[in-house]
């Protein structure tokens, strides 16, 4: 039914289903998640990014999830998040954390030359941080808000 005791956030998300504007269905109301997700031609959804992640750079909406992935597939990191930080420049500039694989020895160095072969310049991060490990959140999901606080805290 909504946010327990909050119908800001609840109105945010519920809203009535498409079509009613048009008198179209009836009370029905769907859930807004501010998922973004793309179709391919069988009709297939494709989780891409979260609305409220995107990274606004240089006039370019960037996903983090976009980025995180071809950090993945160079195989030197066990953990991987990318984050945009308030930059009165760029918006937004491209900040990655991540943790080696395997208890690997990584340079940010290392990590960006084979980034700037794999990701258009506006997507290459404009800082790199290494750390042992990545905090998580009580579901398991890397804590990005505690990072976001950390790297704001620490400039």
């Amino acid at each position: 039914m909504g946010y327990w005791n909050d119908p800001e956030r609840t109105a945010e998300r519920f809203k009535p289903a498409p079509g009613r504007e048009y008198g179209l269905g009836d009370s029905e109301l769907a859930v807004w998640s501010g998922d973004l997700v793309v179709a391919d031609d069988d009709g297939f959804l494709y989780f891409v990014s979260r609305q409220d992640e995107m990274i606004k750079t240089s006039g370019y909406r960037v996903s983090p999830t976009e980025i995180e992935e071809v950090v993945y597939e160079t195989g030197l990191v066990g953990g991987a998040v990318a984050l945009g930080i308030d930059d009165p420049r760029v918006g937004q500039r491209i900040v990655l954390v991540v943790s080696p694989a395997n208890g690997d020895v990584l340079t940010p160095e290392l990590l960006l030359t084979r980034l700037k072969r794999e990701l258009p310049l506006y997507m290459v991060p404009k800082e790199v941080v290494v750390r042992t490990a990545l905090p998580r959140s009580p579901n398991d999901k890397f804590d990005r808000n505690l990072l976001r606080q950390e790297l704001v805290g620490a400039s």
